[in-house]
């Protein structure tokens, strides 16, 4: 058996793949086609056009579920290893929930472009990384709280290095940003797509771009020490019968060995 088909290591394995091949792949599409300077454009730049922009928005789809469903299974998993324990249940659920309007943020980055319905656009980067740095920020204490009983010290501060990364990251990105749509540089810049390295505000421009590459990378690596926990996860259906007994009487040419297979719930 592989790696990741250990448990569930298989979510955050195809959560960080699949996001890294949508930003990977709409970024070549946008280059080949000319809609995009090669040189570090912006991510959501890279999703503006079409084709590209149909690429971009069915992936990230895909993703937002990928991404719910991770943070789910690692909610159930937190509360199943420490069940007794009111402060870090407490902590868990809030964890949840701003993972979960994470990722509604980045379904709103997918279907909202840029220059299309910019401030819609903005909302939903600042719940995606905003958001989501404060769910990784909680992730980290809680992988703080269950050690070493629960996690060894490895992955607390593996977590801890990502957070601090996302977290200057995100510094970087904002002031970057602010400082170049000011209106020092010049007005409509949230339309431009192309860029000469001779204009004004080149340089925040690209620091911006820079800092927002590596803050997308830096969220997949916070999923990637998921993987270790997850393969000590498995997923199981219990079925449970409601209301009246299931009636005796089969349809007509049924025999016994048909009927027995009914009632035990084989498919």
């Amino acid at each position: 058996m592989w790696w990741f088909q250990q448990g569930l290591s298989v979510l955050p394995v195809a959560l960080v793949v699949w996001s890294a091949a949508s930003f990977l792949l709409s970024y070549i599409t946008a280059t080949v086609l000319h809609h995009v300077d090669p040189l570090v454009p912006y991510i959501s730049d890279t999703g503006t056009i079409p084709p590209e922009r149909c690429l971009f928005g069915i992936m990230l789809n895909v993703s937002t579920f990928l991404g719910v469903a991770t943070m789910y299974v690692r909610y159930k998993q937190v509360g199943a290893l420490i069940p007794e324990n009111s402060r870090i249940l407490r902590l868990n659920r809030i964890g949840l929930s701003l993972g979960w309007m994470s990722c509604f943020g980045l379904c709103i980055i997918a279907n909202f472009q840029k220059c299309i319905l910019y401030y819609i656009h903005v909302l939903g980067a600042c719940l995606t990384f905003g958001v989501g740095a404060v769910y990784m920020l909680l992730q980290t204490i809680l992988s703080f709280l269950m050690q070493p009983h629960i996690h060894g010290k490895g992955i607390f501060w593996a977590r801890l290095a990502v957070l601090l990364w996302s977290s200057c990251s995100i510094c970087s990105m904002f002031v970057s940003s602010v400082l170049l749509y000011s209106g020092l540089y010049g007005p409509d810049l949230v339309q431009k797509l192309h860029w000469d390295p001779q204009e004004r505000g080149y340089t925040p421009h690209l620091i911006s771009t820079i800092s927002e590459w590596s803050l997308a990378f830096s969220f997949l690596s916070f999923f990637l020490t998921y993987i270790r926990d997850f393969q000590k996860v498995s997923l199981g259906a219990v079925v449970t019968l409601q209301g009246q007994a299931v009636p005796t009487v089969s349809p007509p040419g049924w025999g016994p060995e048909e009927q027995g297979l009914l009632f035990a719930g084989s498919v």
